[in-house]
């Protein structure tokens, strides 16, 4: 059981008035109490609460090692309002003195952005509609299946601007603990609830209290508009609450100045509001703060911007969108992409001097492209909607649709390699090769499709914000994923000077045909690792039979067209039985959990399978913490545990420094992993966090190197 302090303070002489009502409210509770204690206890769980609290769980059902979410739904009379976990000059915070079975433990509230209520100079930071305050339980890896009785006394204080009651309330749910293999399902209310908490700022900010004045500088980039930003402090007796705060804006930094109280602490804590219901959660450290740049002017609400109902919204769907567009551009590099690029780049020097024709078709493969990349976001987001916990690629995590995605490329290098040609095939690939818009509509199409298991720099953060914004805002990011994916092509059809550099078509392109055949066969290698990862060696080798079918029928195909006959008919049928065939006898998916752990043991870094209940153990026991989160399709994921992770230097330095090591394997399916991801932030991988002893975590880059790694402990 723990229990939180709920004593008032009183911080000035100003807030007398409103002390003065709690102490009468008190008081009277105190004395009725007295004479009936058994009756007034009756009464006052009887009694209508002016903020009424409900304990709701985001799922009925618990597995053993894994955590679940609790809300505190709290509900306002009119006129009244609770308080933040700080509540300013008066008030009290909320505090919980649970009651929980052995081997489960309660973490810290979660508090949604708070706002300012300032009476004849008391600054009181409230709320005022509904709220819900988060709690995480950790069951224990201990804790057998069966019931789950969980229950909490609870105390706040309700106020109005005229009058405070101290309000109390036992609350208790019934879960279930039930098998790792048993169905999980989950409240979607939950992901309002998320909405509503303050994101992890990633950079460290600096603070310093001088001659009565607090200064706060926050990392902040500069192309991001603020509605009125104010700095909620958690640590009491450091700020004035009351007096003003300016803002200035210093190129990549904010800097808030406001009246201090007392002596400062190395460290604090708070939020940065940046617009209605929308902040970050942030950490600084004591050092040298200047009063620098320009005064900070509002630019004031812009409105209900689809649907997200404030100007935040809008900035942050502007930052996305860029990081979406160059995320998207960087995936033209990758081996399954730039074959189809290039080949198709080319063609448009078989236009000549026709602009009309050049563009048609840049804006036609655009469009396949995009539509892709938007009908996927669609289904990720109804997928989420609809209680499942998926991210970016999540179609990877499920080896059928890499044994579709494998035979394709295949397919496709063979096309390339000039065993047979494409025209006279009767499936959907045929269309890729057709000339005009339909051609390069279908074009984009695929490069989008075959894109799908890259997540490359800039993605991460830009999908993940589409876990925060209203649909219509993070469908718009995916289709920038699209336009970015097909820049290059739309460059070359609008500017002259870029199209009319590329090579005429000659005796080479045929030689440049086959040599983009090479790319597509090093993709065809890495699905088949990345099958063999997720079905076993056993369940590989039945696959690559299955694909040697593909690969002879494609061989009989292209002999009948040197001899000219038709088998198109024949091929699509024989294709398509291989290839259902394949579907049908992959194993199961567990069969690699064992070779998958001796490897995380036996890297050069080597890493315990995460979770949140072995990540809790070990905070609490003040050892640093690096966890990082991966799949074995993500190639940015590979290419830093190549570079940085996975490299002797970082091993050493971790060891001197006694740093735990936690490996979130994301390449299968995992609803544990997919809502911490989403707690942070992130709608796929990578992730790397390091928990520094007492610290909140602190999000590292999406492209790490080993001294980014080693400075962490040095």
């Amino acid at each position: 059981m723990t229990s939180n302090s709920s004593l008032p303070t009183i911080r000035s002489a100003q807030n007398i008035r409103t002390m003065f009502h709690i102490l009468l409210a008190t008081i009277f509770l105190a004395a009725f109490m007295s004479v009936a204690p058994a009756q007034a206890q009756v009464d006052l769980n009887k009694r209508e609460l002016n903020v009424a609290a409900t304990l709701v769980a985001e799922s009925q059902q618990v597995q053993s090692g894994q955590s679940v979410t609790l809300a505190f739904v709290m509900t306002p009379k009119p006129t009244w309002h609770g308080y933040w976990e700080n509540p300013g000059d008066a008030g009290i915070g909320m505090s919980f003195d649970w009651n929980l079975p052995d081997g489960v433990t309660a973490g810290k509230a979660q508090y949604p952005v708070p706002d300012t209520l300032l009476i004849s100079g008391i600054m009181n930071y409230i709320y005022k509609g509904d709220y819900a305050v988060l709690v995480n339980l950790v069951v224990s890896e201990r804790v057998k299946p069966g019931p789950l009785p969980i229950s909490v006394k609870s105390e706040w204080l309700a106020c109005t601007d005229e009058i405070c009651v101290p309000e109390q309330d036992e609350l208790s749910i019934n879960l279930q603990v039930v098998g790792p293999d048993a169905a999980v399902s989950l409240d979607n209310a939950f992901n309002g609830y998320r909405e509503a908490l303050p994101r992890q700022l990633g950079s460290a900010a600096t603070f310093m209290v001088k001659d009565d004045l607090f200064r706060l500088s926050v990392p902040f980039p500069a192309d991001i508009d603020l509605d009125t930003p104010y700095f909620f402090i958690k640590e009491d007796g450091i700020v004035d609450y009351a007096a003003p705060q300016k803002v200035n804006r210093d190129g990549d930094s904010l800097i808030i100045e406001t009246g201090a109280r007392g002596d400062a602490l190395q460290n604090i804590s708070g939020v940065l509001k940046i617009g209605p219901g929308t902040g970050f959660s942030l950490k600084a450290a004591s050092g040298d703060v200047e009063m620098s740049g320009t005064p900070l002017v509002s630019s004031g609400d812009s409105g209900n911007f689809l649907g997200g109902g404030d100007q935040s919204n809008a900035s942050l769907l502007l930052i996305a969108l860029g990081g979406a567009i160059v995320g998207g551009l960087l995936l033209n590099l990758m081996p399954c992409v730039f074959p189809i690029l290039s080949l198709k780049a080319i063609s448009l020097a078989k236009a000549g001097g026709d602009e009309g024709v050049v563009r048609r078709d840049a804006l036609a493969y655009t469009a396949g492209v995009v539509v892709v990349a938007t009908a996927l976001g669609a289904l990720l987001l109804a997928l989420r909607a609809s209680g499942a916990a998926v991210g970016w690629a999540f179609q990877l995590q499920d080896p059928r649709i890499i044994f579709v995605l494998l035979a394709l490329v295949t397919a496709i290098g063979f096309n390339l390699a000039g065993l047979f040609e494409l025209p006279n095939v009767n499936f959907g690939n045929k269309l890729a090769a057709k000339d005009g818009p339909a051609g390069s509509f279908w074009t984009g199409a695929l490069a989008a499709f075959v894109a799908t298991p890259c997540t490359g720099p800039f993605m991460a953060a830009a999908l993940g914000a589409t876990i925060v914004l209203p649909p219509i805002a993070a469908l718009v990011i995916f289709a920038g994923l699209g336009v970015g994916l097909a820049l290059p092509f739309l460059l070359i059809a609008f500017v002259p000077v870029i199209r009319n550099r590329l090579p005429k078509p000659g005796a080479w392109l045929d030689s440049f045909r086959k040599a983009m055949a090479i790319p597509m066969f090093l993709t065809s290698i890495g699905l088949i690792w990345l099958l063999g990862r997720q079905i076993g060696e056993d369940g590989l080798a039945l696959s690559l039979i299955f694909l040697l079918f593909v690969a002879l029928i494609l061989w009989w195909f292209g002999g009948g067209q040197m001899k000219g006959l038709s088998r198109g008919m024949a091929t699509t049928g024989a294709l398509t039985a291989a290839i259902i065939g394949g579907i049908m006898f992959l194993p199961n998916e567990e069969a690699m959990d064992s070779q998958r752990l001796a490897t995380a043991s036996s890297a050069t870094l080597p890493s315990e399978p995460f979770s949140e209940a072995r990540l809790a153990e070990l905070r609490a026991t003040d050892q640093p913490i690096f966890a990082y989160f991966t799949a074995d399709w993500c190639i940015t994921c590979k290419a830093n545990e190549a570079a940085a992770v996975q490299r002797q230097e970082t091993a050493d330095a971790f060891a001197a420094a006694n740093v735990a090591v936690l490996m979130g394997d994301w390449t299968r399916p995992d609803p544990a992993i997919s809502k911490f991801l989403e707690k942070h932030g992130r709608a796929g991988v990578p992730l790397y966090l390091y928990y520094a002893p007492g610290e909140e975590p602190v999000i590292l880059p999406q492209i790490l190197t080993v001294g980014t790694l080693t400075d962490l402990v040095t």
